[in-house]
């Protein structure tokens, strides 16, 4: 489940603009239309196949004016709403609100929907969510929030949602214990909000797990360090950062990768790199280092990092890859060291003893516009 999440993820990928989700696709991925199935056995009668459509029928004699409703999937996007249907049928399992003008989620607007799985409310102008707005939704997996107007993190979020995107709105403050209980998130997606390091309250993310996080595009000017220890991937691009210190990375062991492309950072402090050992790709490219940060050449399982667009002067032989007395678990598969100061052919081929091959490299000239 958390490989397919995070593929679903990089499938919906978050872009400057608002982009339609692909109702059709989420449903392959999360296998919605099982996620609602009961444990009776099904029979073969022609009178059960009858009641089967009966059902069928019922279910799209009531969908919503104006919606589209078939195998308990509702879709009312675009077409102007201000606010949600009130005719909502009580089994639907998904429910797409995208691209209209609703400006308030009220208490009793999915109050009979128990059953809802996904939520799509991207793309409105909702600044105001009721704080029981989302009560009785225990099987709640999919909230997707982006592009609205709120201010801060919902409410009495549902403790068993799987992915929360809640990008692009006017979040400026993450308050204390906002998203406290949900140890079953996979992904919360962030970016696109004007989030400081003095806006996310000490417990913000008190009692909470999670895999994936991205808070890009926000005005960070260091790594958080109260976020959920159980993260695998951690994207912070686009921000302000100017260093990594040691302290930065100590709460985050778990990490796979590690986004830290188009900030300010000048250097990565020595030891640093020490707390992240199961870590496989660094992405610190379009910063501002002027050499290769210390401590990479001991990360075993380390097989990504990209360089380029820095102004990285020199490549020490043992930058890269340890020495004879120490083991790479995994060769390196990409390096990118384009766009620096620093001269290809002034690099010893030993430096890249540990890649998988002159393909794993992408070296070149150091031009300036």
């Amino acid at each position: 489940m958390r490989v397919i999440l995070l593929f679903a993820l990089l499938f919906l990928c978050h872009g400057k603009k608002y982009k339609p989700i692909n109702i059709m696709e989420l449903m392959k991925i999360h296998d919605i239309m099982q996620q609602d199935s009961g444990s009776e056995e099904d029979d073969d009668d022609d009178d059960d196949d009858d009641n089967d459509n009966d059902i069928e029928d019922n279910f799209i004699t009531d969908c919503p004016f104006g919606c589209q409703c078939l195998s308990r999937v509702v879709q009312c996007s675009d077409l102007g709403l201000t606010s949600v249907p009130r005719e909502i049928p009580a089994d639907t399992l998904m429910i797409d609100l995208q691209n209209n003008d609703i400006t308030e989620i009220k208490e009793d607007d999915f109050k009979k929907l128990t059953n809802l799985y996904a939520l799509f409310l991207v793309n409105n102008q909702i600044s105001k969510i009721h704080p029981k707005a989302f009560q009785n939704m225990g099987k709640l997996r999919l909230l997707y929030l982006s592009y609205n107007l709120l201010t801060e993190i919902p409410a009495n979020l549902p403790k068993n949602i799987l992915e929360l995107r809640i990008h692009d709105n006017k979040i400026s403050r993450i308050q204390k214990d906002a998203f406290k209980g949900m140890q079953s998130l996979h992904v919360l997606e962030m970016s696109a909000n004007p989030i400081a390091n003095s806006g996310i309250e000490l417990g913000a993310f008190n009692d909470m797990a999670t895999l994936y996080l991205r808070i890009a595009e926000a005005r960070l000017t260091a790594i958080p360090k109260d976020l959920p220890s159980s993260l695998t991937e951690l994207h912070l691009d686009y921000n302000k950062i100017a260093k990594v210190e040691v302290e930065d990375l100590i709460r985050y062991k778990h990490l796979l990768r590690l986004g830290l492309a188009f900030n300010q950072i000048k250097f990565v402090e020595n030891g640093s790199l020490a707390y992240i050992p199961k870590i496989r790709e660094i992405h610190l490219d379009n910063n501002k280092l002027k050499n290769i940060p210390p401590g990479l050449n001991t990360l075993k399982y380390l097989q990504v990092v990209y360089f380029h667009a820095n102004n990285i002067n020199s490549v020490g032989v043992n930058d890269f890859c340890p020495t004879r007395s120490k083991v790479k678990k995994a060769l390196y598969s990409g390096i990118s060291l384009f766009a620096n100061p620093v001269k290809y052919w002034q690099i010893q081929p030993a430096t890249f003893r540990c890649a998988s091959g002159q393909r794993s490299l992408q070296l070149g000239n150091f031009r300036r516009k």
